[in-house]
């Protein structure tokens, strides 16, 4: 599986692998508070602790950066990680999108684009969503996702937090798409 293509693109998003460049520009997104008040850590706006999620995201070979299709602004990022090809699996995750672009189709549109890259490769997505974060996991139900449960994750570089764990199947999505 090639866990950073070139680009996906639809009409309202373009995903473009994330590169060391992209830091002040991804940064000026991440710096809102608010962005993070319910993911694990509620920290990420601070410099320093967005420059270790950077890192992971550059470390992890699979992270782009969220362009408004119509502006070419950032408002955002998404990655794929952990690939197991033994178990036909990856996962997507570390998501945050600027306010203004919440609540809308950004979201739903950037994983459809990355589902639909990835079941081309594998046949379970798995997603790990912080349990305090309403948001998030409400977006997964919509998304179609199942529930699996709770677990304890160590994102790159901070401390284990409890997280929801959600499972996309191949067979479930491309029933959805019709």
């Amino acid at each position: 599986m090639q866990l950073q293509p070139t680009r996906l693109h639809n009409h309202l998003v373009l995903l473009q692998p994330l590169q060391p460049a992209d830091f002040e520009r991804l940064y000026a997104v991440a710096s809102d508070p608010l962005i993070w008040a319910q993911h694990p850590n509620p920290d990420r706006y601070k410099r320093e602790v967005f420059s270790t999620y950077f890192e992971g995201a550059l470390a992890s070979g699979g992270a782009f950066l969220i362009e408004d299709a119509a502006t070419g602004t950032a408002i955002g990022s998404s990655r794929f990680y952990d690939y197991l090809p033994e178990r036909s699996e990856v996962k997507i995750g570390y998501t945050f999108f600027a306010r203004s672009h919440w609540g809308g189709q950004y979201n739903p549109q950037v994983k459809a684009l990355m589902l639909n890259h990835a079941f081309q490769f594998v046949d379970t997505v798995i997603f790990h969503v912080g349990a305090n974060n309403g948001r998030s996991r409400k977006a997964m139900e919509r998304l179609g996702a199942t529930n699996l449960g709770e677990e304890n994750v160590a994102y790159f570089g901070e401390a284990s937090r409890l997280n929801v764990v959600y499972a996309m199947y191949k067979n479930d999505w491309l029933a959805r798409q019709g």
